[in-house]
């Protein structure tokens, strides 16, 4: 009804650029359409969970849910409860920060989860975070993000598949660990618990690096910040990843990649009320979600053409001005990646996603 936010992720399948959730079913079979999910994000000062939201999207058909971490709650853990609380809608992280758990711990929490939701519906989101959460909050160096996510990934898929005790010599990860402090002592170890080895393995991306390096090694890809205008700019990306994959020996391609753009959809008939409730959370992660030489949000704003905007609502923000940078966020940025406004207009504006598939 008016008024009424629902945080949304929009699914989509390929040919033309975008997938899904994830569109490979229980049984094995692929489905190319598109489908839909449910973003809840992560809690604020007190733990809530939306959980006759996310029944009522298992009810209409909804694909996945997906939860994320900051520096409060937890990705996982309400996952874990709606395992028990629903039957078939896919659990999505969106996303597990890599200094928040080694990959074996990642493994562990993402193959327990979904032996407790009955298996095949756990879909492990990664994605680096940023220095200022890296480093502040984790107390982990940055180091070199890119590597780490490959060591990362090759860990985890070795611990699903508990083909032999698992051992890594990686770039920035590797086990057993042999580094400073080390006793020595350390040796591989298999998986006490006998996974699901296809768990599929998403990471979050918005640059051209990851986002090759995604599909490469990756089932699908979280892009930041797409939106119907500048979906080609990471066609040819994801293309060069399959390439690269394909060179070893590994079939990549469209139809087993997988693709979730993160869409929000406040259904109300005043338009201009919609955008300004979207508009904290852009000034936010524009503004104040990272250090002033390096914000992947506000960079990737920048690289749609709202380059001065982006300036203004960073230096209004870490001025304190926070309604200033919230009023500084164009119309136009969040109307673009968003799906607002009565339900005609919201479905004349659906088709330049729909025409993605």
């Amino acid at each position: 009804g008016p008024g009424t936010g629902l945080g949304q992720e929009l699914c989509q399948p390929i040919p033309n650029p975008l997938n899904q959730c994830n569109n490979s079913r229980r049984d094995g079979k692929r489905v190319n359409a598109m489908r839909l999910g449910l973003s809840i994000g992560y809690s604020g000062a007190e733990m809530k969970l939306p959980l006759e939201r996310v029944k009522r999207a298992e009810q209409l058909g909804y694909d996945c849910v997906w939860t994320a971490e900051a520096y409060g709650s937890d990705a996982v853990t309400p996952l874990a409860f709606l395992a028990g609380q629903t039957e078939r809608i896919k659990l999505g992280t969106g996303i597990m920060q890599l200094a928040a758990r080694t990959p074996a711990n990642a493994a562990m929490c993402a193959a327990t989860v979904d032996a407790l939701a009955g298996g095949g519906r756990f879909i492990a989101g990664l994605g680096v975070s940023g220095p200022q959460i890296v480093e502040g909050w984790y107390g982990q160096p940055w180091g070199r993000p890119y590597y780490r996510l490959r060591d990362y990934v090759s860990i985890m898929r070795k611990i699903f598949v508990r083909e032999a005790p698992v051992s890594h010599d990686g770039t920035e990860i590797s086990l057993p660990y042999t580094g400073d402090g080390a006793t020595g002592l350390g040796k591989p170890l298999k998986s006490i618990l006998h996974m699901n080895p296809k768990i599929p393995i998403v990471i979050g991306a918005g640059n051209e690096a990851t986002v090759r390096l995604t599909a490469e090694i990756c089932d699908g890809l979280l892009p930041l910040g797409l939106t119907p205008s500048s979906a080609h700019e990471y066609r040819p990306w994801i293309e060069e990843g399959f390439a690269r994959a394909n060179k070893k020996g590994i079939t990549k391609s469209f139809d087993n990649f997988d693709v979730t753009a993160s869409v929000h959809v406040d259904i109300n008939d005043d338009v201009t009320t919609a955008l300004a409730r979207l508009k904290p959370e852009v000034a936010l992660y524009v503004g104040g979600m990272g250090h002033r030489s390096k914000n992947f949000h506000k960079d990737m704003i920048t690289r749609r053409g709202f380059g001065d905007a982006a300036n203004r609502i960073q230096e209004l923000y870490l001025a304190g001005r926070k309604q200033e940078a919230t009023d500084a966020v164009p119309d136009e940025w969040v109307d673009e990646k968003s799906l607002v406004g009565p339900p005609d207009r919201i479905k004349a504006r659906f088709k330049r996603w729909a025409a993605l598939e």
